[in-house]
Order: structure tokens, then C-alpha cells, then sequence
């Protein structure tokens, strides 16, 4: 089974994790996780101990809007740095192939003029 647990900071900095599912089931912590870890004990005082051990918890953070502003703007950077990556990946699959099947260079030829290893080279040469 699937929950959603509802995290806040209380006025003295504790984590208070609420099942949306289940009203009354609640538990607090210092941290995220240690809110988490005792809404699952929780839970399990509202339904079968063992289906709370197994039951998915999905964490939902609640912030002040400058947390809000704050998280945003870190999670479009990590995906713009995510597509980066990949065109990386991509032009050095392309370089390689050059390099290698079209010029008759070495692998680690290769990785020597694209400044790789050759192990990784290799790497992307299997997934090219």
C-alpha cells in the first residue's frame, strides 16, 4: 500500500510527518528521516504491523515559499546540467567514432587526443 506523509517544521524545528490516508496517524522527529522512520511505527499502531513495514511512504516536504524558491531553482539547474551531460556523452560517443572507425586511431589514441581514459572509451563505445 501507498501513503503520502505530509512533513512540517513545527515552532520548535521538529519534523511533524502526517498520513494524509489515515487522519490521527501522525508522528514527529528531528529530522526527515527520523519522521518518517516513526510515522512508519505509527502506522503500524493504525493497521497491520505488517503491512506497515511493507507500505510505501511518499514524502511530501512542505517549506516556506523561500524554501519553495530555493528548491526550484536548484531542480532546474540539475536538470539543465542533466541535458548537458547527455549532449557531452553524446558528442564524445561521435568523437570516438570518428576517431576510432573512421580515422583507424587506437582507443587509447582516442582517449589520449579527447583527454579520457581509455577504460572509458571503451565504455562509450559499447553503449554507442
Amino acid at each position: 500500500m501507498r501513503y503520502n506523509v505530509d512533513l512540517e517544521r513545527d515552532h520548535t524545528g521538529r519534523w511533524v510527518a502526517s498520513l494524509r490516508e489515515l487522519r490521527g496517524c501522525h508522528s514527529q522527529g528531528r529530522s526527515v528521516r527520523g519522521a518518517l522512520g516513526r510515522v512508519r511505527g505509527a502506522l503500524a499502531v493504525c493497521i497491520e504491523p505488517q503491512e506497515a513495514a511493507s507500505a510505501e511512504l511518499v514524502p511530501h516536504v512542505h517549506l516556506p515559499e523561500r524554501g519553495r524558491r530555493a528548491v526550484g531553482h536548484y531542480d532546474s539547474a540539475a536538470k539543465k546540467l542533466e541535458r548537458e551531460q547527455e549532449a557531452s556523452r553524446r558528442a564524445a560517443r561521435e568523437a570516438i567514432d570518428v576517431l576510432t572507425r573512421q580515422l583507424g586511431l587506437s582507443t587509447r589514441d582516442a582517449a589520449e587526443v579527447l583527454g579520457l581514459s581509455h577504460q572509458r572509451v571503451h565504455q562509450l563505445l559499447r553503449r554507442g
